[in-house]
């Protein structure tokens, strides 16, 4: 409270100040940016109690997804807080809805889909007690070895998921296809590197991973293939549990009318649950939590009943001799029964994906010690049950282990629990397609932002359609667990096989762990899910093949997605013109500046894009302040606000043309365009006010060409700095000269080596953010204050004067001769995708009055 009332005592004073000074120029701008900055100040107090109340509610009321209201900082901090273990139970108590919903239902059809067909229950308890040994090892050795104590140590900033793994091994390794890399991304806040010593096996890894273009390729096709599976996985999971849990009412009617009621009941929830979800997670999973705990107590409560009522001695079943025992009798049905006992483990994949939301404490307490025994409960009571009930072999079924009294209360309970597990998978695959959208692998599409409040909450009415169209016609073409099952596991060990490859890769190249280390765990775990996978892939012809269609769908896209905006970006790279070209050019054409402020929206980090070339060429005019803006994302979850803007000039001051890179991480929410076209001249004025304060890397003011330190570059690009929009932000100055070298653009076809604009940070510069006042820099020449004032004032004037939204309407072709393969992946299917997807406009939510479009043929 003393600090706040010592920033206000000051922020009076200097308005004070300002006002009963002559009224010069500087001043009044002085005025303006105090009022701003005391506007700013009340908005943040107000946010602050906001906060305070948010959080309060939080820890008393636990809504089940306020975890999204934490930034990053937020997370790295608990630790250091008093209540961090009382938060840490309350985060546990919230994941129970969001990430093991669709893990906790699975006792439902684990053991219905064991003996649909392979095996069959006999007296002798050999087969169940096998199942039961397999269903207890599977959990312990996947879910809780595997996931909770080594791969969500693999996080990115605290974020989980393929992509995540990914973006680590990019920045360790030069692997990535990203074509507008550059080295001022390396200086972010959340570009962290593991930093324990490299070993030299390691680095002989990376060296082969980086000298070969094809393992980029292989590289990024698997982490497609898994992103698929995952999306595949968010079409079957809500299936298989809702119709699972509907299946119930076999027990309390006849089989006729049971056939002709599951289907059309399993529909109308499946639509109910896709129509919700424009609400956002945070209206229509309030009781996510409370509901799959209610389960969990359900299931094991249920299972330590039948354990004693039945068969207290089936834990003897735990140990792995039983599996031998099933394996030997069973032989080849026993491998095939597989596809069924593995989906005792789908839903393990949420923990690391869904790692963002929460905290690694916070999950690893919540499957330990609630999660975990629970479902062990769950399965020794029904396989107590089923080994003292050997009369319904024909029919193994959770709800015959259910005693009749409570069996309605179970069965309402498990479709609620069902439609929370599915709920999880739904928005974890809108996620996971805002990050491939983000990565340039996936067509844009619509993406809404449910909360305000919540960072991650996303909706995409696209893709939430289309996954209701095909779960319900799964649904109708299936019709039954079996084939669902088996759809379903091959999607999760698909899943799981990945992301155990790229963990193996994180052990080595982030870690620099020894390679034996990472061979161990890639033989271990992979071994296992490899026979998990095999026996779901014999089942190709009765449901395993859907999700296989699906991921080759949809890798073909993103594929042919990303192949085509690398080949457009190349050709940019080829066809882009230098600043003394388009100086020359006004020189013999009598290019004329009209007021307003011109934002020319392009992909290249450095030169003039060949677009705003030919527009220039046929309309000899632009605006008096040029802005060439490029939206690029980083690999990274998250781009801390102050570190967003990367600000440089293009050409001499007097051209009044900046460039700003505007980055964002896979996992950032973007902000609309009224709010980014006030933060960007914001962030223009705060460059201009650092240019010239700051002689080293400002134009000489007697010199209208190129003068100063920073002498004529043949990039007409100048160093850049890092504008911040906090109050005390780093600003970083960089040199796109100090440090040139080649990168490559290839997806592993021919390639186009060129010159990026690559900038390296000093460290030494940490100066304090600059705004519009000038009364910090009394000792500089008037000269230079004079013209600083003057390149403010046309940059308010063009403000006032308006903005206008220039970008590309591109149409890409292949050049003659080109394959056969290559004409297909660009002439029709990446045109087809470019024109049924949105364009950049509606991406970037241009007002159409402000909007000018520039048509361009791309031959690649």
């Amino acid at each position: 409270m003393s600090e706040f009332t010592t920033y206000i005592t000051a922020l009076m004073a200097c308005v004070m100040s300002a006002t009963m000074t002559s009224g010069s120029y500087s001043n009044k701008y002085l005025i303006l940016e105090w009022s701003r900055e005391l506007v700013d100040l009340v908005a943040s107090l107000r946010l602050i109690f906001i906060q305070e109340s948010i959080i309060y509610w939080h820890l008393h009321l636990v809504s089940s997804s306020e975890k999204h209201s934490m930034d990053l900082g937020d997370r790295k901090c608990w630790g250091n807080s008093k209540d961090s273990w009382r938060t840490t139970l309350v985060l546990a108590y919230q994941s129970l809805g969001v990430v093991y919903g669709d893990l906790s239902i699975s006792p439902i059809y684990v053991y219905k889909s064991t003996f649909a067909e392979d095996i069959h229950h006999s007296e002798t308890n050999e087969e169940i007690f096998g199942v039961l040994s397999f269903v207890f090892w599977t959990l312990t050795l996947v879910p809780l070895f595997k996931y909770v104590f080594i791969v969500l140590r693999a996080d990115d900033n605290g974020e989980g998921g393929t992509f995540a793994l990914y973006s680590s091994i990019c920045r360790h390794a030069k692997v990535s296809l990203l074509p507008n890399k550059q080295i001022a991304d390396e200086s972010l806040s959340t570009y962290k590197l593991k930093q324990p010593p490299e070993t030299e096996n390691g680095s002989k890894l990376k060296t082969l991973l980086e000298k070969h273009k094809t393992l980029h390729t292989a590289l990024l096709i698997l982490v497609l293939l898994g992103t698929c599976m995952v999306i595949g996985d968010g079409v079957l999971t809500p299936v298989i549990s809702v119709f699972s849990a509907v299946s119930g009412l076999e027990l309390s009617m006849s089989k006729e009318h049971h056939e002709y009621a599951v289907i059309p009941i399993t529909c109308i929830i499946l639509v109910c649950l896709f129509a919700l979800q424009h609400y956002g997670t945070h209206r229509v999973g309030f009781l996510f939590a409370p509901v799959v705990l209610l389960w969990l107590l359900c299931i094991s409560g249920l299972g330590l009943y039948n354990i004693f009522f039945w068969n207290p001695h089936v834990y003897k079943a735990l140990s792995p001799y039983y599996m031998y025992k099933f394996l030997k009798k069973t032989k080849k049905r026993g491998w095939m029964s597989l596809g069924g006992i593995l989906l005792c483990i789908t839903g393990s994949e949420a923990m690391f994906a869904d790692l963002g939301h929460f905290s690694y404490a916070a999950i690893q307490i919540a499957f330990t010690f609630v999660v975990y025994p629970a479902l062990i409960l769950g399965y020794m009571g029904q396989a107590a049950y089923l080994s003292k009930n050997h009369d319904i072999a024909t029919d193994i079924s959770y709800y015959v282990s259910v005693p009749k009294s409570v069996r309605w209360p179970v069965l309402f309970i498990a479709i609620l629990a069902s439609v929370v597990g599915s709920q999880a998978i739904i928005s974890g695959t809108f996620s996971i397609i805002n990050q491939s959208q983000s990565l340039s692998c996936f067509p844009r599409v619509k993406v809404v932002h449910t909360s305000n409040k919540k960072h991650g909450q996303i909706y995409i009415p696209e893709i939430n359609w289309i996954l209701m169209i095909l779960c319900i016609a799964v649904t109708i073409g299936f019709r039954d667990t079996k084939h669902m099952g088996n759809a379903s596991g091959l999607a999760v060990m698909a899943v799981m096989l990945v992301t155990t490859c790229l963990t193996s890769l994180v052990i080595i190249l982030c870690w620099h762990k020894p390679p034996i280390l990472a061979l161990c765990f890639l033989l271990f775990f992979g071994s296992i899910e490899l026979l998990y996978f095999s026996a779901s892939l014999v089942k190709f012809r009765e449901g395993a093949w859907l999700p296989i269609l699906l991921a080759l769908i949809l890798v073909t896209i993103m594929f042919v997605w990303h192949y085509g905006t690398t080949k457009k970006y190349e050709f940019d790279l080829q066809n882009k013109v230098s600043l003394e070209w388009l100086l020359a050019l006004g020189q013999s054409l009598g290019i004329s500046r009209v007021p307003g402020i011109g934002l020319v929206f392009t992909d290249l980090t450095s030169g003039i894009p060949a677009n705003f070339s030919r527009f220039v060429t046929n309309l000899p005019a632009f605006h008096r302040i040029l802005v060439f803006v490029c939206v690029k994302f980083v690999p990274v979850p998250f781009v801390p606000p102050a570190e967003r803007y990367l600000m440089g000039r293009v050409g001499p001051a007097s051209l009044r043309s900046y460039r700003c890179i505007v980055r964002y991480g896979y996992c950032d929410v973007h902000q609309d365009v009224d709010s980014f076209e006030s933060e960007l001249v914001n962030r223009i004025a705060d460059f201009i006010c650092y240019d010239w304060s700051h002689p080293e890397t400002a134009s000489d003011p007697d010199n209208g060409e190129d003068g100063g330190l920073q002498s004529t570059r043949s990039s007409g690009e100048y160093r850049r700095a890092v504008i911040g929009n906090s109050d005390f932000s780093t600003t970083r100055a960089f040199d796109p000269d100090e440090s040139m070298q080649h990168f490559s653009v290839s997806v592993g076809f021919p390639t186009a080596e060129s010159i990026t604009d690559i900038v390296e940070t000093d460290p030494q510069i940490i100066r304090r953010r600059v705004t519009f006042s000038v009364d910090d820099h009394n000792d500089s020449d008037e000269p230079t204050d004079r013209q600083m004032k003057e390149e403010l004032q046309d940059l308010l004037d063009a403000q006032q004067s308006g903005t206008a939204f220039i970008l590309g309407h591109s149409h890409v072709e292949t050049k003659q001769g080109s394959s056969v393969s290559k004409r297909l992946a660009i002439n029709f299917a990446y045109n087809f995708l470019r024109r049924n997807c949105r364009g950049p406009d509606v991406v970037l939510k241009v007002p159409p009055a402000s909007l000018l479009e520039v048509g361009m043929v791309y031959v690649v």
